[in-house]
């Protein structure tokens, strides 16, 4: 007689099944992607802004070692030819907001440049702002990382929230508003944010803490990231984060993988929208920059 697999059961044979690919990507990734030479071949894959819509950008840039999965030291120049690339991927698709996980400090293991005002300055962002989530160092050794907001207007009252404390915990998300000339200088609150790569449980536990921190903000909403979940192996992480925030994804169920980048297979980054405000445009692009793909997202404001 066969025992019964249950629906929880299958919840985590599913879980395990999107874990192990994970590994297994990474494990297969090539060592490098190829050098970027068509520039126009990434604005070709997004179409132009329209006046009245808000461009929004997405990625997580894996302390710019493009696509190799273990690279414990990366020297100052190979560094800033990849900040280079990602400040010229974002000339050439003109984002308003830009929303960055793993994204260095001056880190002793990717160059010791800050690698948010190096890609602000060269990609003429007027304001930006990063958040250190991992807390860890070895005496003139430095790992600052986290995530990071840039802006073509200032950012208001940026902050930096840490999810937790343990050695492997180094997630986390900044938040800041900002105002959107195209519509009548209405102010709206952006969230870059980085959720744990391994278990469920403490997405879930990250998520609420989310809650608690962005509930009582009255402005729309507008949340971009690396969740490390898919709507279709882990739907109770993203729906908890879309209910308790009253916020709505552009076709969820969209087979639109973003990682890994050399042979996507599962959608785990997300641009998340309140209500009132519309998706006009959802992209990824699919450019060598790191192991995730990049996401592009043009939105309109709806009429009252």
């Amino acid at each position: 007689m066969r025992p019964k697999v249950t629906a929880r059961g299958l919840r985590r044979m599913r879980r395990l099944s999107h874990n192990l690919s994970k590994a297994r990507s990474q494990l297969t990734a090539p060592l490098f992607f190829p050098e970027l030479k068509d520039h126009a071949a990434v604005s070709a894959q997004v179409p132009s802004k329209a006046e009245d819509h808000l461009r929004l950008f997405s990625l997580n840039v894996a302390h710019a070692r493009r696509n190799v999965p273990v690279k414990p030291y990366l020297g100052r120049r190979k560094a800033q030819r990849n900040l280079d690339e990602i400040a010229d991927t974002l000339r050439q698709l003109t984002p308003d907001v830009v929303a960055l996980q793993e994204v260095d400090g001056p880190s002793t293991w990717s160059g010791n440049i800050d690698h948010v005002a190096s890609i602000a300055r060269q990609a003429g962002f007027r304001d930006h702002y990063r958040g250190d989530h991992n807390a860890f160092g070895f005496g003139r050794f430095n790992m600052a990382s986290g995530t990071a907001l840039l802006a073509r207007q200032p950012l208001v009252d940026p902050a930096s929230h840490r999810f937790g404390v343990s050695w492997r915990d180094t997630k986390g998300f900044v938040v800041a508003s900002v105002v959107v000339p195209m519509w009548g200088d209405m102010p709206i609150d952006v969230v870059s944010v980085h959720l744990d790569f391994l278990v469920p449980a403490v997405r879930r536990q990250q998520i609420r803490r989310m809650v608690e921190t962005l509930s009582e903000r009255q402005r729309p909403l507008v949340v971009l990231g690396d969740l490390n979940c898919c709507w279709h192996y882990e739907p109770r992480s993203i729906e908890l984060l879309i209910r308790e925030l009253r916020l709505k994804a552009h076709e969820p169920d969209l087979q639109a993988p973003t990682y890994p980048a050399h042979r996507p297979r599962r959608r785990i980054d997300w641009i998340l929208a309140s209500p009132e405000l519309s998706f006009s445009g959802y992209h990824t692009v699919h450019v060598p920059l790191s192991d995730h793909l990049v996401l592009v997202a043009d939105l309109s404001l709806q009429a009252a």
